[in-house]
């Protein structure tokens, strides 16, 4: 699914260069549940973007499904993100005055689907995140945890092949985390490939595979 071979990403800011990814290489296959830790500041973040077609790096190759990143266009990597890579963030990111399904069904826009598939696939991944009791609320109207699944539902809906989740437990709390990493466990028994940041330890020990980033340097973790 993922291959990264001595991948660097460097900025430029006022103090000088800062090498947020310093030679990494990783290979993640179809269907592996991984957790990244690390610092502040230490690459996860610049990591997810790589994986999710977001950003190309300044050397190495970064290979999803097939196609090497840096050597696509913006608009091949815009159709990447929009059918391949999920997206799940620590603030849900819903539109306030939407209805839960209503907001799923904005997740599916850049698609281009018609109208009747868009609420057909809204419903089912609701329901598929045990929401379809609460399609017709408002984010105001549910709990943090509930808002999460709204937002993994959105992702869902897609029907990518990876989900990448950038501290979607941040905002909640343990119970509520709990029950999202149980979501999150039972995608990726059904075969979904997950990626996920996280400062929490408790959330990586449910991971089956762990990697720790800092300085920019990846290594794997027990």
């Amino acid at each position: 699914m993922f291959q990264l071979v001595g991948v660097s990403k460097t900025y430029r800011q006022s103090r000088g260069e800062v090498h947020a990814l310093d030679g990494v290489d990783l290979t993640i296959p179809t269907g592996q549940l991984v957790a990244i830790q690390g610092p502040t500041g230490g690459g996860k973040s610049t990591l997810l973007q790589m994986l999710g077609a977001l950003d190309r790096p300044t050397s190495g190759t970064v290979t999803l499904a097939g196609h090497e990143i840096s050597k696509l266009r913006d608009r091949e990597l815009a159709d990447i993100r929009a059918h391949e890579v999920g997206f799940v963030f620590q603030s849900f990111n819903l539109i306030p005055t939407l209805t839960a399904q209503d907001n799923v069904e904005m997740g599916l826009a850049p698609l281009g689907l018609p109208a009747q598939e868009r609420a057909e696939r809204a419903t089912q991944s609701l329901a598929s995140v045990g929401l379809g009791d609460r399609a017709s609320h408002r984010p105001g109207e549910l709990s943090g945890g509930q808002q999460q699944r709204v937002a993994i539902a959105r992702a869902l809906a897609k029907r990518p092949k990876v989900l990448l989740a950038d501290e979607p437990t941040g905002n909640l709390d343990e119970g509520t985390r709990d029950e999202i990493m149980d979501l999150f466990e039972t995608l990726w028994r059904q075969g979904l490939t997950i990626v996920l940041v996280t400062h929490d330890s408790s959330v990586a020990r449910r991971a089956q595979r762990r990697l720790r980033i800092a300085g920019g340097k990846l290594a794997e973790s027990k």
